[in-house]
């Protein structure tokens, strides 16, 4: 047997995953150099000789929730990635001049996926999954979840740090009469979320959240901070501080990991989200501390899995008429993207927080809800 093989083969026994196996989560290889270009390449090697149709998987989700719960990925150490990481060390990835490049690569290609993907007000960040088996509801709870959390109250003025298509804006001023503002680095996001709060005192602005000016009663972010950057995270949190009135509330709806990283997964960071990373409690601490006081921190990172899956199949159920527009290619690449963070979440080794910050503190003391 091939070296990389065998030494793969015994990797792989402990997330009880087998080679050319019969079981869904079993891999299936069709080129045994993939082996070698793992070892080599890590997580890109992986993804992208699975892009390449070098190896397939029935149960994409359940293979990593296995290789991530056995913690595979940390004894793969390539030696490629060391240049990554130090240019995400020493450089500032995310400056103003490379803002809108995650909206020109992510969110503009195309609304006819996101659109056959997502829920009805177009939400693409995690669900709250209480009590419900709907993305639909799903959504709309987590919606729901945000502005009591804020207590938002009829004549406030919010703002939507990374508004993407508009959904929480315009069910925010429908349910609580607020008027809005959003904010996104996405032309297509910026034209969509304008049609979508049509008639309502909500504007939306195509812009970087470091040009932002103006007061407000309440701000949210939801799921914007992972395309900030460590090295902008104290910048961030000044700009929500100076944007916020004194007795304001802000929540951060972000995705977090349990160890603080300078970078993202190397495939990811090609694939789908140039330039982004996923910000630790360490880090997130040190962008707030004396700017505000923390009223709450909520982890319903479980319910990602759920939202990831009924993602994809929504895109299968679309398949046929998405195929117009979209290679096979961009299909094996969308699958592995949300297949594989459905096992990350699922595996825990990724979290969803919603972190509620005031200026100086609730006089008398914030009420959680949940």
């Amino acid at each position: 047997m091939d070296t990389f093989r065998k030494k793969a083969s015994d990797l792989l026994k402990h997330a009880d995953v087998t080679i050319n196996g019969n079981r869904k989560c079993d891999i299936q290889v069709h080129n045994d150099e993939l082996f070698k270009r793992v070892f080599a390449e890590g997580s890109l090697g992986l993804g992208e000789a699975y892009i390449e149709g070098w190896w397939d998987c029935e149960a994409l989700d359940d293979f990593f929730y296995r290789v991530l719960s056995a913690g595979l990925d940390r004894k793969i150490k390539p030696v490629r990635e060391i240049g990554t990481w130090l240019k995400a060390f020493v450089s500032n990835l995310q400056r103003p001049s490379r803002a809108f490049r995650i909206g020109e690569h992510h969110y503009d290609i195309g609304d006819d996926l996101y659109e056959a993907m997502l829920d009805k007000l177009m939400t693409y960040s995690c669900g709250y999954w209480k009590n419900t088996r709907s993305l639909d509801i799903a959504q709309k709870n987590k919606l729901e979840l945000v502005c009591e959390k804020l207590g938002l109250r009829e004549g406030m003025r919010v703002l939507d740090i990374g508004c993407g298509w508009g959904g929480a804006l315009k069910y925010a001023a429908e349910n609580f009469g607020v008027k809005g503002l959003g904010i996104t680095v996405s032309r297509n996001q910026a034209e969509k979320a304008k049609k979508m709060c049509s008639g309502l005192p909500v504007e939306i602005k195509l812009q970087d959240y470091r040009d932002l000016r103006g007061s407000f009663d309440r701000i949210w972010s939801i799921g914007m901070i992972e395309h900030v950057g460590v090295k902008n995270y104290r910048t961030f949190m000044q700009v929500v501080r100076r944007s916020l009135k004194p007795d304001g509330l802000f929540l951060l709806h972000t995705i977090g990991g349990n160890r603080s990283v300078f970078k993202s997964d190397a495939w990811i960071n090609k694939y789908i989200f140039p330039n982004s990373m996923i910000p630790s409690i360490r880090q997130l601490a040190l962008s707030f501390e004396n700017l505000f006081v923390m009223e709450d921190w909520h982890n319903f990172g479980a319910d990602y899995d759920k939202t990831l899956m009924h993602w994809y199949k929504n895109v299968l159920k679309h398949k046929e008429q998405l195929s117009e527009q979209y290679s096979q290619r961009f299909f094996r690449m969308w699958r592995y993207y949300l297949l594989s963070c459905a096992g990350s979440f699922r595996a825990r080794k990724n979290n969803l927080w919603q972190v509620v910050l005031s200026p100086d503190g609730v006089p008398g003391g914030y009420q959680t809800v949940r």
